[in-house]
Order: structure tokens, then sequence, then C-alpha cells
């Protein structure tokens, strides 16, 4: 019996010394079956192993399945997924516009007010005058040159306004140099009408269309933009309702317009739609 109790640990030897007494002691023939049951217990233990296999093969397939519509919803015109990065040099005259309207938030107190325009009137006179004014002198008779017109006249009126601070002193100018923000290939530009005092709206008007060109060809300089005393700034071409421009230094002020719609207003004890800008 002893000798049974010390190989109780491995089951295999136990099962050998039984085999070889087994017709002196029939005892130990009851332990073997249970041994073999045991191992034969232990042995479908195993086959559970091969079962994640199959798991594994369905999950690869759905990932394909996930990602085929997203590459669908990119926009042809974006190269995304490759991560790369592009790097252009800025040019000197963008760097020098960034550096002039940035020191002017550092520098300048800005107050912005909001008013209505009605452009009834407006309107009305280019209508009427559209085809003669096209005929005479070869450009159409925009919105701006009004405008600028108008800016000119009230400059007149408020000298202070045209005027510029440099240092202790304020510069009165006796001249009209309105900067226009124009549209470019490489961005907005802000080149200058010069003497805008002796200026009508045909001469605004071909002044406008000599620098539509020069921004298409891209061949404003710096030194087209140097001098203003007034800026106006049309953002409605972008269908803003309403903006804060940036005052383009030294200058004191700036005009901008924005986008014309029609809105209720009243007129007497009327109520009427109006383009109001």
């Amino acid at each position: 019996m002893a000798d049974f109790i010390e190989y109780d640990t491995d089951g295999k030897v136990e099962v050998k010394a039984q085999a070889e007494e087994a017709p002196k002691q029939p005892e130990p023939t009851k332990e073997a079956p249970k041994l073999q049951k045991e191992e034969v217990k232990q042995a479908p233990q195993v086959p559970p192993t091969p079962t994640p296999a199959p798991q594994q093969k369905p999950q690869p397939t759905t990932p394909p399945k996930k990602e085929e519509p997203k590459q669908a919803t990119i926009s042809p015109t974006f190269t995304g997924g490759s991560r790369n990065q592009k790097r252009e040099p800025i040019s000197r005259m963008r760097q020098r516009i960034a550096e002039r309207l940035k020191g002017s938030q550092n520098t300048y107190a800005t107050l912005t007010t909001f008013n209505e325009v009605d452009m009834s009137e407006v309107m009305n006179l280019r209508n009427k005058y559209q085809e003669e004014f096209t005929k005479k002198y070869g450009v159409k008779l925009g919105f701006m040159s009004f405008f600028l017109k108008a800016s000119t006249m009230a400059l007149m009126e408020n000298p202070i306004v045209n005027a510029v601070i440099d240092g202790e002193e304020i510069v009165y100018r006796d001249f009209i140099d309105i900067s226009v923000a124009v549209a470019t290939p490489t961005g907005l530009m802000v080149p200058v009408l010069r003497n805008c005092e002796s200026k009508s709206l045909s001469d605004f008007e071909i002044s406008l269309r000599d620098l539509s060109v020069l921004a298409r060809e891209n061949k404003i300089k710096i030194e087209d933009m140097v001098g203003g005393t007034f800026t106006v700034s049309n953002g409605g071409v972008y269908g803003s309702m309403l903006g804060t421009p940036i005052i383009n230094p030294p200058q004191s002020a700036i005009l901008g317009m924005h986008n014309i719609v029609n809105r209720p207003v009243c007129r007497g004890d009327d109520i009427v739609a109006r383009p109001m800008m």
C-alpha cells in the first residue's frame, strides 16, 4: 500500500504498477479506470482550441466592407489618406500685408458702426443710364463708383477722417487717395486710386477696370498699394451681411460694403420691400 501512495502523483506510472500486481490486490484495479476516465475527461478539453480559428476567418473580411464606403465619400479634389504635406513660400507682398494688418490690430483702437442703405435710387439710376454710359465710356456703371464718389465727398467735408496721426502730430492731406480691395490669384490686394477728389463716376469705373486687369494678370505691385488715405472694401461679393474690416494703417477709417438683400422696410405708413445694404 505504501508503494501506491508514493506513485499517486504520476498517473501513468501508477497504472503500470497496478497492472503488475493486479492479480494479488483487486483494489488498484478500480483506481485504474478512474485515472483513465480522468485522462479521457481532460482529452475533450483540447478540441475547443480550434474553435477560435473559424471566428478569426470572418474578421478580415469585415474591414474591407467598412472601408469601401469611406473612400467613396471622399471628394475627388481631396488627396487625403497619404498624410503628405506641401510647403509653399509666402511672397514678400503677402508677408508685408500680413505685417501691416496685424500691426493695425495691435496698435489701433477700433470702433465699428453699422448702417443700412436703401439702394433703390442707385439701382434705378443705373438702369436708366446704363446703356448710354456703356456706349460713351466703354465700361459698365457699377455700385462701387457710387460709393467711391460718396466717400470722396464725405472725406472732403470731414478732413479729420482723411488725416493720419504721425507721432505727436496730426497730418492733414489736401488730396484723397482711396484704397480699393481687389481679389487677385494670390489673395486680396488693396491698390490705391490717386486723386479721387478730381474723379467722376466714369473715371472711377475706368480705374477699377484697369485694376481688375492688373489683378487678373497678377501685376499689382507693392508700390501700387502705398499712400492711401481711406479704404473701401466690398465684402458683399462673397455674400457677407455684416463685417468688421481691418483698418489699413496709417489710415484712420475704412468703409465695408456688404450684400444687397430685399428686406421689409417702412416708407410712410406702408411696409414695402427694398434692396437694403
